[in-house]
């Protein structure tokens, strides 16, 4: 199994249009971070996580040919916008399949109306196949484990594949999820920046996670430039945790 951070960046990406922040003039190409969005290639399957507004630009950079599922954790606009892009993918393979909550699936339905005709959509627009996220469920002859947390007051999803576990703008993580958690290989966990956030983990709070749950690996996403230059930060990380970073690449078991 292998993850592909397609972008680590938040809801404004890195650089912020008109920003003066000196993390948004940076010269390290790992500074420059696209909407959070991974792609997970599991037995020649690939599963994209989160359709945001750089969805195109994602899948050129990673020179993705196909998408065989999307998975999404939220309805929020930066994981969420970039969904018509995906007709390149429609037009060679079919409708695509989609797996998400109830609330989810409506969000995207009153946005994406023409995406989930079901009597034949309009030429020239993409078509999905629509699951309805209420537990684990199976994928490719794999269980995918649900993982329930909060984006401050939102319920979200994150996912388990194998020992890897994927979590974006969580806020909270319930007790009772944590069994769930493992005897992971390697773990992502959003880290927003160094101060608190009303809806995000802020960098200690992604840590005493980390902490608790001790996965062999932590990588760390949904990154600000409020979080500081990435150089600097990865110097004060444990040692099993590190910074992602766009276009990173990670392999799991």
């Amino acid at each position: 199994m292998k993850i592909t951070f397609l972008g680590t960046g938040t809801s404004q990406g890195i650089p912020v249009i008109g920003s003066n922040h000196p993390v948004c003039h940076s010269d390290d190409k790992k500074d420059t971070r696209l909407r959070t969005s991974a792609l997970i290639q599991w037995d020649n399957k690939n599963i994209i996580i989160d359709c945001g507004p750089d969805f195109r630009a994602q899948m050129l950079n990673s020179k993705c040919n196909r998408v065989d599922a999307i998975f999404f954790t939220h309805e929020h606009n930066d994981h969420v916008s970039g969904l018509d892009d995906i007709r390149p993918f429609y037009f060679k393979q079919g409708s695509i399949p989609i797996y998400a909550s109830d609330r989810v699936v409506s969000a995207l339905n009153k946005r994406f109306e023409y995406v989930f005709k079901k009597d034949g959509n309009i030429p020239g627009t993409p078509n999905v196949i629509t699951n309805i996220i209420e537990d684990n469920f199976i994928f490719n002859r794999h269980e995918i484990i649900v993982l329930n947390a909060n984006h401050g007051n939102l319920p979200i999803h994150g996912f388990r594949f194998n020992n890897l576990a994927y979590f974006t703008d969580v806020k909270t993580i319930p007790q009772q999820e944590f069994y769930k958690l493992r005897d992971l290989d390697v773990l992502v966990i959003n880290a927003l920046r160094i101060e608190e956030h009303y809806s995000h983990l802020n960098l200690n709070d992604a840590l005493e996670i980390i902490s608790k749950i001790k996965p062999k690996r932590a990588y760390l996403t949904h990154i600000s430039h409020k979080l500081g230059f990435h150089q600097d930060v990865q110097k004060g990380l444990p040692e099993n945790v590190f910074l992602a970073y766009d276009g990173l690449q990670v392999e799991c078991d």
